[in-house]
């Protein structure tokens, strides 16, 4: 059974997308540039409208069904569960594989912020589902960006208008996340009106959307080194090179691509995921994008948006899980209030320690929410330099912290369902599930605090700090001055202070003693992150003038989360930065024997 909420929708309400939007991050403003001037707010409401109500009519219906019902490969390849190829056809029918993308390639030209809040809604009510598409206009978007005009209107086109989907091939089984121990090898083969051609041989692990009987064709994006002269493989991410390799060759002919399996996940089970033997025969055919040695530069492109995309996909499965929780909490009825006396049994949202994990949920829900729409609002304005260095800096924070802590919103959601909660005849055990991949998807957290520690702030990333530095200052230096954030700014100032003076003296000791605690610096990193975005939001709640159409409860409860977080949550930064401070060698002196 698929629950809803006898208060609205189970998906994000549109009172808290509108708060984000207008109220926060000035929507209003940004629409009001000239680029955007073809829209008005009656047609972005009109999408995010849309995005909810077809969300909840198409995607969320089969939400358990896809779960149930896995891909199957059978002799015609891979199928998938009928539901999803409709509700797939009815998004690409209205539109939003293009909503991002420019007019005169068939787009609504809308920004990207809007464009990842209606995407919320479909993370929300299917995220198995949804992941086709997120992957489909990150690739569209590479080939848009990299490709030739033939290669754009060929293979891009297509996915813009939601007929042909696409993936990206980077991991194998014997390589993992290393990509520089990638062995698939492209051996030129001439060229044609789509640029350099070559053939391709080797195998792809973990290839999300790999096969599937739902779209005509699927375009692979694929990492490769083409042979030395010798045949040898060059060593190194440097010799990478991006290849457009689609299942159905132009001429109509089948490509030299075959599923060798399929992998069976514990979530997202509605979405194929694959190993795909490219080249079994006379080796698959692809074509070059851009030039040699820049593919893997290229992919990362698609990478960082899968992985802002990621990191809605699990603050948007936190958040659902909390609104049933928080729905079941008001409606189960058990034990009674502390101190109360002989009274009747209570509505378990009246206990003290369940209206803790709600507020707990609530915290790291929308917070994952708020962060991930904010890095959205960057991507709109990554033409300014410092915009586009902060965008950098917090892309891993992004995708790591919203899938840690959505994840920890769904365990508390089990917990709040009691022995409910761990059957599947109430959805938040499937959220759980589903969610507990994203912290592996797009780069585990390990690697994500690496990349946020060892190249983003010690290696290149201090003018994104100084950036970010003055943001989180003048955020608290405003609260200040507010008599019920007065206190939360100066916890937020004190954690600012902390982390960054961490960071100085990290640049001043070998990196090698560092890095052990990469992956606590980026906790501590995030909460402080998520906290200034607390704050902000807190005072934007505050500015909101309260009139017939705002709930002031609604706005209260942005600034009791606020406080919560601040109060209950970010001591524990202090904690993991003592932690990193202490430069423990601890785990790194342990012997494999030791284990």
């Amino acid at each position: 059974m698929t629950e809803t909420l006898a208060s609205g929708s189970p998906l994000i309400p549109r009172r808290e997308v509108d708060f984000l939007l207008y109220d926060w991050l000035g929507l209003d403003g940004l629409l009001g540039e000239p680029r955007f001037l073809h829209l008005g707010r009656d047609a972005v409401d009109a999408v995010l409208a849309l995005s909810e109500q077809v969300a909840a009519e198409t995607f969320l219906p089969h939400y358990k069904l896809a779960d149930q019902y896995e891909p199957r490969l059978s002799s015609r390849g891979v199928e998938v569960l009928p539901e999803m190829g409709a509700a797939l056809r009815n998004y690409a029918q209205l539109g939003l594989f293009a909503a991002g993308f420019p007019e005169r390639l068939g787009g609504l030209d809308l920004p990207h912020l809007v464009v990842s809040a209606s995407f919320a809604q479909f993370a929300a009510a299917n995220v198995a589902t949804a992941a086709y598409p997120m992957l489909t206009v990150a690739n569209a978007r590479l080939i848009v960006n990299f490709g030739s005009p033939a290669q754009i209107e060929s293979f891009a086109r297509p996915q813009i208008e939601g007929r042909w989907f696409g993936t990206m091939c980077l991991s194998e089984p014997q390589a993992g996340s290393s990509l520089a121990d990638v062995r698939t090898r492209a051996a030129e083969a001439g060229a044609d009106q789509f640029g350099a051609r070559y053939r391709l041989t080797g195998h792809k692990m973990w290839i999300s959307g790999g096969d599937q009987n739902v779209s005509d064709n699927i375009v692979h994006l694929v990492l490769a080194k083409i042979p030395a002269e010798d045949g040898s493989l060059p060593a190194g991410s440097k010799a990478l090179s991006l290849f457009i390799v689609p299942k159905i060759l132009p001429d109509g002919s089948s490509n030299d691509i075959a599923v060798a399996g399929l992998n069976h996940k514990m979530g997202y089970r509605g979405t194929v995921n694959c190993l795909l033997n490219f080249g079994e025969k006379d080796g698959a055919l692809g074509w070059r994008v851009g030039e040699c040695g820049q593919g893997l530069r290229q992919m990362f492109q698609m990478m960082n948006e899968a992985r802002i995309g990621v990191g809605i996909g699990a603050a948007a499965l936190g958040y659902r899980g909390f609104r049933q929780a928080l729905g079941y909490a008001q409606e189960r009825i058990q034990g009674r209030l502390t101190g109360a006396g002989e009274t009747k049994p209570v509505a378990i949202i009246n206990h003290p320690d369940v209206k803790r994990m709600l507020l707990t949920q609530k915290a790291y829900a929308e917070g994952a929410l708020a962060l991930c729409l904010y890095c959205a609002r960057l991507v709109d304005e990554s033409a300014e330099p410092e915009n586009a260095a902060l965008l950098a800096l917090l892309t891993p924070v992004a995708k790591t912290w919203s899938s840690e802590y959505g994840l920890a919103a769904n365990d508390l959601a089990i917990q709040i369902h009691g022995g409910y909660g761990y059957t599947r005849d109430f959805d938040v055990e499937q959220l759980y599930r589903d969610n507990r991949l994203n912290s592996i998807h797009e780069g585990t957290t390990g690697i994500q605090a690496l990349d946020l520690l060892g190249r983003k702030l010690l290696h290149d990333g201090e003018s994104a700090l100084t950036v970010l530095a003055r943001r989180v200052v003048a955020c608290c230096d405003r609260a200040a001055t507010d008599d019920a954030l007065g206190d939360c700014s100066s916890r937020v100032l004190s954690a600012w202070t902390h982390l960054a003076a961490t960071v100085d003296e990290l640049r001043r000791v070998p990196i090698a003693s560092v890095l052990p605690h990469a992956s606590c610096f980026l906790a501590a990193f995030g909460h402080v992150i998520v906290a200034w975005l607390w704050l902000e939001q807190a005072m934007a709640a505050r500015r909101r003038p309260i009139d017939d159409g705002v709930d002031r409860d609604f706005l209260n409860g942005k600034v009791r989360a606020c406080r919560f977080f601040i109060e209950c949550e970010l001591p524990r930064v202090e904690a993991w930065l003592n932690i990193v401070d202490s430069r423990s060698n601890i785990a790194a002196a342990t012997s494999v024997a030791e284990f």
